[in-house]
């Protein structure tokens, strides 16, 4: 796969609010974007780390599986995202390599860029995002 580094370092919040008091006003990582998307059931909010941004992945449903997800871990690294030019062919190269996505089809990310997930079985257990148009 023909990737363009890291994108971002994603943690799963309760709460962007409570987290923002933490990354953006003690730490001083200015906010990049903030956005509802995937039909209003997550809450993406980009910062910037300097050479990379870190994702503030809150759940607004109460039925969404990010939920299940931090009741067992709570806030916490949830994955890391590689940057690709174009996410449809990145998926056909992943598929060859023997790295199932956990969908046939991309999802929607922040800024009209479009995601998918590697299932975590094929990356011994590292839950791994890819990213791009």
């Amino acid at each position: 796969m023909n990737h363009h580094g890291l994108d971002h370092l994603a943690i799963v919040v309760p709460s962007t609010e409570d987290a923002l008091k933490i990354w953006r006003d003690r730490l001083g990582f200015p906010v990049v974007c903030s956005e509802v998307v995937n039909g209003g059931v997550i809450r993406l909010t980009h910062l910037d780390l300097g050479n990379t941004h870190l994702q503030l992945v809150e759940p607004l449903t109460p039925d969404h599986p990010l939920v299940g997800w931090l009741a067992e871990h709570g806030p916490g690294l949830h994955h890391f995202c590689f940057k690709v030019g174009d996410v449809g062919v990145a998926h056909g190269e992943l598929i060859a390599a023997g790295l199932a996505p956990t969908t046939p089809l991309p999802h929607q990310g922040t800024q009209g860029k479009r995601a998918l997930f590697l299932s975590n079985q094929s990356t011994q257990g590292v839950q791994v995002e890819i990213t791009g148009r």
